[in-house]
């Protein structure tokens, strides 16, 4: 058992771990060498919209205190960038959301640091890591920015930029290993048992290990219409997992069997074979495609790769010569199936073909239940994404999972916390909500917890869909909280139920004079939804409104917007 100097003793943190040491491998029999040389600040700045950026910059923070440094951890949002010019070593951890931009907490910084006024940085060594998805055209750049302006202001990079997919444990740990071993060679801070903390697995169900969740309802909430909309309610008992409200559900899915087997009959090799998946299992050709790889996401990265195995000349030229939207318009609405029949590629057996497929990522969804309100359980609210292009019924990969193909199967779940999306300390604050379409989910679980709690505080909910008679989700439970008092207030927009269409933004307008009223009384206000167009819309309408019923000017109004953020009554759940 190792041996832990307490924190109160009158020891240095980086004395405290090399007592402990030297006593744990002492009495063992063992030796230990002491700190090499003065202790080495590290600064980690970290810009995360859900969670993952945060976790991260918590894990290298907590790699460091294992060795010889003096790391100092900072969200964005409260980092007091007049520091920046005097840190020795900078370490930034962020993501991209939207159309390229900046998680909610680093905008600021972020927006400074882009701006005239910041200042030079020539005794900064930094380094970046960035976090996105390359399914977006705007892969990573955040992190780009970041990594490219520090630069340009005069700062040195330690180790080169690591741009991570949606899968980034690799890079992240390439990324970690090269940082720390460039400011400690020795690499006494890296290893730790001649093992890298990063290797060690983490306990109980996580994204590594889910948990294979019974489906105890699922069920479509449009009345008639085109859309479909299902409440499904998944089993978490016997799982040791715990969530609260403004949590999500990571959900693994599976590829449709038939377009899989549709992909196989046109390969140009035997298929009736074994191949390793992702995680290092084998498992036959098929059901690697239908569980494990990517079969329905085209990116430039991926076509890229197959245009060097295929030769086809349409390929070729939008490779060497393609513009944004030459490659946004082959790539929207196309999947892995159209490159196998209309550009055959030369594969020479499976390991080699699925060597260029990406692992099937599952998908987050915001959890639409409280935990106190149906234990042992969790519920999603999931936008059915159905479509025709190019000749083909398409949709959505974990949609229509959840929809057409999960009956009988245990579909393996995690939960991703997040705690930038969180209720108030106090059940006496009012909750402003705006949440259109399925943007509903994590407000339904904030009305569901905050009757359970008793909490005392209004709750003003903005929610809207195209038709009222159709598209009204959890209609029932809506009006059952305005009967009994757990809503306060309800703004429906149907869009297209009239002449000119009406958005939840357009209700914040016609009710700016109460909302105004509502956060100066200290009202924290939440939205979750579309981040492309919706909050984008909802965004500039609150600001709308604080310049007109404030009596602030433009600017003025942003810096209330900024302080609202600040002590988080601003928060968004955006995709």
């Amino acid at each position: 058992m190792a041996i832990q100097i307490p924190d109160d003793a009158p020891f240095t943190p980086e004395q405290r771990v090399w007592l402990g040491e030297f006593l744990t491998k002492a009495l063992g029999g063992g030796a230990v060498a002491p700190p090499a040389g003065p202790s080495v600040p590290v600064t980690v700045l970290w810009g995360s919209q859900t969670g993952n950026a945060e976790g991260l910059a918590k894990k290298i923070v907590k790699q460091m205190k294992k060795g010889n440094f003096e790391p100092e951890i900072y969200d964005m949002a409260d980092y007091d960038r007049g520091r920046l010019p005097k840190e020795k070593n900078l370490l930034v951890i962020t993501s991209t959301y939207g159309d390229g931009e900046p998680p909610d907490n680093a905008a600021d910084l972020h927006g400074w640091l882009l701006s005239d006024d910041a200042p030079k940085l020539e005794d900064v060594s930094f380094s970046v890591l960035a976090l996105g998805d390359t399914s977006y055209p705007d892969f990573c750049s955040c992190g780009v920015q970041f990594d490219e302006r520090l630069e340009q202001l005069g700062g040195k990079r330690l180790f080169k930029r690591i741009d991570c997919d949606v899968d980034y444990d690799d890079g992240f740990k390439e990324w970690s290993t090269g940082v720390l071993e460039l400011l400690a060679p020795e690499g006494a801070a890296v290893e730790q048992n001649g093992a890298s903390i990063l290797d060690q697995a983490d306990e109980g169900h996580s994204k590594k290990n889910p948990f294979p969740s019974a489906i105890l309802r699922n069920e479509n909430l449009n009345k008639g219409g085109p859309r479909e909309t299902h409440h499904v309610e998944l089993s978490l008992e016997g799982s040791g997992l715990e969530y609260e409200v403004g949590d999500a559900l990571g959900v693994f899915p599976e590829n449709p069997p038939e377009v899989v087997d549709e992909i196989l009959a046109n390969l140009p090799f035997k298929t009736d074979t074994e191949v390793e998946t992702p995680d290092g299992d084998e498992v036959s050709l098929r059901e690697a495609l239908i569980r494990h790889y990517d079969i329905g996401t085209l990116n430039k990265s991926f076509v890229t790769k197959w245009q060097e195995r295929s030769g086809a000349p349409f390929l070729r030229s939008l490779v060497e010569g393609g513009q944004k939207e030459d490659w946004d318009d082959f790539c929207w609405g196309r999947d892995l199936i159209d490159l196998v029949v209309n550009y055959p590629a030369d594969f020479s057996d499976a390991e080699d073909f699925v060597e260029v497929l990406k692992k099937l990522q599952p998908r987050l969804y915001s959890i639409a239940s409280s935990p106190n309100a149906h234990p042992g359980e969790v519920h999603l609210c999931v936008a059915i994404v159905r479509y025709d292009s190019h000749g083909r019924k398409r949709g959505g990969i974990c949609s229509t999972f959840l929809s057409d193909r999960s009956e009988g199967l245990q579909p393996g779940v995690y939960v991703h916390h997040n705690k930038a999306f969180r209720l108030p300390e106090s059940g006496d604050t009012k909750l402003i909500m705006v949440g259109p379409g399925t943007g509903i989910a994590p407000f339904r679980a904030f009305l569901e917890e905050r009757k359970v709690s008793g909490a005392k505080g209004g709750n003003w909910l903005f929610f809207g869909n195209p038709h009222e008679q159709s598209d009204y989700l959890y209609r029932d439970e809506i009006e059952g909280y305005v009967k009994d008092g757990t809503l306060s207030r309800l703004d429906l927009a149907w869009s297209r139920d009239q002449k000119d269409k009406v958005y939840v933004q357009h209700l914040m307008l016609n009710a700016g004079a109460e909302l105004w009223k509502w956060l100066e009384e200290g009202a924290a206000f939440y939205v979750c939804g579309d981040a492309s167009r919706m909050a984008k819309d909802v965004d500039a309408a609150l600001h709308a409104v604080i310049a007109e019923h404030g009596g602030m000017s433009e600017d003025a109004a942003a810096d209330y917007v900024k302080q609202l953020k600040k002590d988080k009554r601003y928060q968004r759940d955006v995709y």
